[in-house]
């Protein structure tokens, strides 16, 4: 699995009729910042709203997942949802100019590959994963589903499905590898049963629904009036079916594609959750209400375990400049280079890390019988991470110097001691002019903030 977050590399456009309301829609997939995560716009209402993709924010489950916030609706999310997931691509605008994601062929394979066209953008900032600590199950009895997420090092989904039919019977689906979402999975396309066609367009649904963005299963004998109703349904001139199979006779990609769809659409619910997962994912006989319902336990197995505020840090992951790339940016030296990695980067805000260990030089003469890291170089160590944040605005950072010229409200919660390991995180207040920056900074300790306030901070080129 990919360590760093993602983005499209560019814009990219798709279009085409959603299934269920018929209307014609453009769709645009624009580049997004670190955490911004993924965010639907309504283009063509007023104010332009955004939503969120949300388990919270789910309000109808019918045949699709819809999503409402800010007065704004957007319908039959789950196919460019999955899409993202399985490219692992975390941050995204999709700008939309209608009310519902166009079906396209009844599968995620159109959007991989406009995607695909423009490519993936690597940032500078670790992937926030949801490692499931310890099982977590959902079931409803009613309709005999059941879903699970067991705690694994990586993301796999295993999805069975059992529909009593004579045509297909029961199937397995599994996607072990993520990576190979695109061309295992994403290819996979939605189905119905002869017996729903009419009980959906009866309930005001699939007014884009065609052959050709659907596999519509027929595992009954059809008598010649049925397939003149059903082709007079269709807007076709005729409809045909072998004795138990599939109307007119489309081929499957797969032999389980059912199977392979459900799995998309698992994924793409639970995108929903709002971070990357890490976990097995086990489910029987799922639907969009169940996947959605799993979501929201997930959510919230996954918030009671957050540090609101605290910047994500994994030491795991490789940092974004590690302590030689920031002995190139910076020119602190020993004994007063007070950082050793950064691990988020991005226009607007700088996280790292200083490791406080009892060898640090100021021990000996800082309360060497109870030693405590001075809070002044706290500030030192937080002004340092911050002038990386300013000096990634200029090309050249190694041609200029970062001069600090104020600090304000500063205030130190917790001692600092040796073992403890400082994450750092600064943020600019408000744009940087005539080379002043404004920024806000916090450190923590664990879950604990220890120090925080406000800097300002110069940027001077070396030869002035």
């Amino acid at each position: 699995m990919n360590i760093r977050q993602q983005t499209v590399k560019e814009k990219v456009t798709v279009s085409g009729v959603g299934l269920h309301t018929g209307v014609h829609t453009t769709m645009t997939f624009v580049p997004a910042p670190p955490n911004h995560g993924i965010k639907f716009q309504r283009v063509d209402l007023e104010d332009q709203p955004t939503i969120d993709a949300d388990a919270d924010l789910v309000v109808d489950v019918s045949r699709g997942t819809t999503l409402e916030q800010n007065g704004a609706r957007v319908s039959t999310t789950e196919h460019a949802l999955a899409a993202l997931v399985g490219l692992e691509i975390d941050n995204v605008l999709i700008q939309l100019d209608g009310p519902e994601v166009p079906i396209m062929d009844g599968s995620a394979l159109l959007f991989v590959e406009a995607i695909q066209r423009v490519g993936v953008e690597e940032q500078n900032a670790q992937r926030n994963f949801f490692e499931v600590p310890e099982s977590i199950f959902y079931r409803d009895k009613t309709n005999e589903i059941e879903i699970a997420a067991l705690p694994l090092d990586d993301y796999r989904v295993t999805v069975m499905v059992d529909y009593n039919s004579p045509v297909l019977g029961s199937q397995h689906a599994t996607l072990t590898n993520v990576g190979e979402f695109a061309t295992e999975i994403a290819s996979c396309r939605t189905f119905c049963f002869l017996h729903e066609l009419e009980t959906l367009h009866k309930n005001n649904l699939i007014k884009g629904g065609d052959l050709s963005n659907a596999i519509v299963v027929v595992d009954r004998v059809v008598e010649e009036h049925e397939l003149d109703s059903l082709a007079k349904l269709l807007g076709k001139p005729k409809v045909q079916v072998k004795k138990e199979g599939i109307l007119n006779n489309v081929d499957l990609r797969y032999k389980n594609e059912p199977a392979r769809h459900k799995l998309l659409d698992v994924m793409g619910d639970l995108a929903l959750v709002g971070r990357p997962i890490k976990a097995q994912i086990l489910a029987a006989r799922p639907g969009h209400a169940a996947n959605v319902a799993f979501a929201k336990k997930l959510k919230k197995v996954m918030q009671s375990s957050t540090n609101d505020g605290v910047p994500y840090y994994d030491p795991k992951i490789p940092p974004v400049l590690d302590i030689n790339k920031i002995t190139n940016i910076l020119p602190h030296r020993y004994p007063f280079l007070l950082i050793d990695k950064i691990f988020h980067l991005d226009e607007k805000w700088v996280a790292g890390v200083k490791n406080v260990t009892y060898n640090e030089p100021f021990f000996q003469g800082h309360f060497p019988g109870n030693p405590v890291m001075p809070g002044v170089l706290q500030v030192e160590a937080m002004a340092q991470i911050g002038g990386i944040l300013v000096l990634n605005t200029v090309p050249d950072p190694e041609n200029y110097w970062t001069y600090f010229l104020g600090i304000e409200g500063f205030r130190f919660r917790k001692m600092v001691l040796p073992g403890d390991t400082l994450v750092i995180r600064c943020e600019l207040l408000a744009p940087i002019k005539r080379g002043i920056a404004k920024m806000r900074g916090e450190a923590y300790v664990g879950s604990n903030l220890v120090c925080e306030g406000a800097m300002t901070a110069s940027i001077v080129r070396k030869d002035v």
